[in-house]
């Protein structure tokens, strides 16, 4: 399909710079297959779901993956991207052309890394030199990777070290946040639990290939990086047994779901999951797994504009993003929230 077909207009205004305070004071817009939206908020949750059904959430924590340095005179600035072994981590680098293999880069505080090899995507393997385990070299080095439609309009500071991380998350590998989770909170899920609402707990360390734009002018063209997933088998159990009950399956965040969905036979059954996935869902997927999503509001012509296409259908999206507009919801990571039940 091409790329343009997903394309909306979309003011600069409605781009959220932070959260909204408390998280679950977010408006929250419900789209079903036909009729109506729902203007409603994201404390009126439980409310929209049955008794049975089961959020699935993604565990993973974002690590201060944006590190800023020099190799010699040269400033450079590298986003970790995914972790190979416990020293090595493939990252995207900006103002590649001043750092070659076998470079060293200075991030300050004493953490260096060894430009080990350039890939075929243009991203380097660095290696971390030292004893001291990475995550404690990022603390001290790193700051927290927001998206760059954020990071372009104000500074990061220590405030979104507590903003860009969701209650649930506990497996550091992620470059960026299960942004749909970040809206829960303790009240929340203890609503939550009152009406009978189930929830369970997967992992994907979602990559910084999240931000990049689809640069092909069709999505045949388009090559998905890969991340690194985690379904236990008795999260697998639990979930099977809820479908098989009636229950349905609530993918939280967009992560979720295609995790759910890679983990997922073709007899509909969820299975124990372990290791990378590139799953690229579009219009005229089958979806396997799960019988609804939670998302926030995605930039235009984006892989996740592709995916709510998929499960909703793309004019009936395109319709919920102009309503969310006119409406003046807000848009991307520290934005509003949709309910999508196909």
């Amino acid at each position: 399909m091409k790329v343009d077909l997903f394309d909306f207009e979309l003011p600069v205004e409605r781009i959220a710079l932070r959260p909204a305070r408390p998280r679950d004071a977010a408006r929250m817009l419900i789209v079903r297959e036909s009729g109506p939206f729902e203007d409603r908020g994201v404390r009126d949750l439980p409310q929209m779901l049955r008794a049975g059904d089961v959020l699935v959430f993604n565990d993973t924590r974002v690590i201060p993956a944006q590190l800023e340095g020099r190799r010699g005179d040269a400033k450079i600035g590298a986003t970790l991207h995914k972790r190979i072994d416990l020293r090595r981590w493939q990252a995207f680098v900006r103002n590649a052309k001043r750092l070659r293999p076998g470079d060293v880069a200075e991030f300050g505080g004493g953490v260096t890394a060894v430009a080990e090899e350039r890939l075929a995507d243009g991203s380097f393997v660095l290696f971390f030199e030292g004893e001291e385990p990475v995550e404690v070299l990022l603390e001290r080095a790193g700051r927290m990777p927001l998206p760059p439609y954020i990071a372009g309009k104000r500074d990061t500071d220590e405030q979104d070290r507590l903003d860009y991380q969701t209650m649930f998350a506990a497996e550091d590998g992620a470059v960026a946040a299960p942004t749909a989770a970040l809206h829960f909170t303790p009240e929340l899920i203890a609503a939550l639990d009152a009406a009978g609402i189930g929830r369970e707990t997967l992992t994907l360390h979602v990559g910084a290939g999240t931000f990049l734009p689809v640069k092909a002018d069709d999505t045949a063209d388009h090559a998905m990086h890969s991340e690194w997933g985690r379904v236990e088998r008795d999260v697998a159990d639990r979930l099977n047994a809820a479908r098989k009950a009636g229950g349905r399956l609530i993918a939280v965040g967009t992560t979720s779901l295609r995790l759910l969905e890679s983990a997922t036979g073709d007899d509909g059954m969820i299975g124990e999951f372990s290791g990378d996935t590139d799953i690229f869902i579009t219009p005229g997927y089958q979806f396997r797994a799960v019988d609804g999503l939670m998302t926030n509001f995605h930039l235009p012509k984006s892989t996740l504009v592709m995916l709510v296409s998929a499960l909703m259908g793309r004019e009936r999206m395109l319709s919920a993003y102009r309503h969310a507009i006119e409406n003046e919801y807000r848009f991307y990571s520290y934005g509003d929230s949709s309910l999508l039940l196909p």
